[in-house]
């Protein structure tokens, strides 16, 4: 019974010491490409924050790079081990386990990949004042899943990536400025033609740095006119940067002042809309 396990103990290191050269050879391959994937994916992970605001996504696509990179390395080694049937045993379960995940989670999936998709070409920054659907509100992250949205009354909306990705967006911020436009009812007479009312109003325009000169100077269009009123839209652009506090309370005081600068020019303003 010695003999016999002696003779077997003596096989096993007669071929541990056969496998020695292909295993010191499979240890460095494995180290070698352990040391290149964390260089790649740190790579990646730089060029990801650089072109993407939400660190929580380019961080899990960096360690999921690690992963695939370093389960590379790992297979490349078994391979030279010998052990091709373990690897493409491995390769196999590994295609059947995602195909059966991806069916049960459809729908993680699918948030997951648009995620992905607005992380690289993105339609809005952090902060970007957007309307999807309905919902108007300031950006504040991407996830994995869902994006976050706040809105003007301090709710917090969970978006479906997917939805995000497949329904028109509006963005109010992306170039930085924007056109906003009111209606001004003045009331008409032999003194106060439209025309008199459209330069009131354009030459306090002009006066006010924030409203733009140029290609986009502001305009008046006449929409109404009956026997003793004319509706008059104005029509001017501003900064957006900010679109809560820079458009709206903007916007809110240029008809303040629009309709005193009337008034103060002897004409009746009974409505003023935005």
């Amino acid at each position: 019974m010695l003999a016999d396990l002696h003779r077997v103990l003596t096989a096993y290191w007669e071929q541990f010491l056969f496998m020695l050269p292909k295993l010191g050879l499979a240890l460095v391959l494995l180290a070698v490409g352990l040391v290149i994937a964390n260089r790649l994916s740190r790579l990646l992970g730089q060029r990801l924050h650089r072109r993407s605001a939400d660190p929580l996504l380019a961080d899990f696509l960096t360690r999921i790079s690690q992963w695939v990179l370093g389960l590379i390395a790992l297979l490349v080694a078994l391979n030279v081990l010998g052990f091709s049937g373990i690897v493409g045993s491995l390769v196999g379960a590994a295609g059947v386990s995602a195909f059966i995940v991806g069916f049960a989670f459809k729908d993680i999936a699918e948030n997951f990949l648009a995620g992905v998709i607005l992380a690289f070409n993105r339609p809005f920054r952090i902060d970007d004042t957007v309307q999807i659907k309905d919902q108007v509100g300031h950006v504040v992250a991407l996830n994995l899943r869902t994006t976050l949205m706040r809105t003007f009354d301090g709710k917090h909306i969970f978006l479906p990536n997917s939805m995000v990705l497949k329904e028109p967006l509006i963005n109010f911020t992306r170039d930085g400025d924007l056109r906003m436009d009111f209606l001004v009812t003045v009331e008409i007479g032999p003194q106060a033609t439209p025309d008199v009312a459209t330069g009131i109003i354009l030459n306090y325009l002009r006066t006010v740095p924030e409203v733009q000169e140029g290609l986009r100077a502001p305009y008046v269009n006449l929409e109404k006119a009956t026997a003793t009123t004319a509706d008059l839209r104005v029509y001017c652009w501003g900064d957006a940067e900010d679109y809560r506090r820079g458009v709206l309370q903007f916007k809110s005081r240029l008809m303040q002042q629009v309709k005193q600068e009337l008034l103060g020019a002897g004409l009746n303003v009974p409505t003023l809309a935005g």
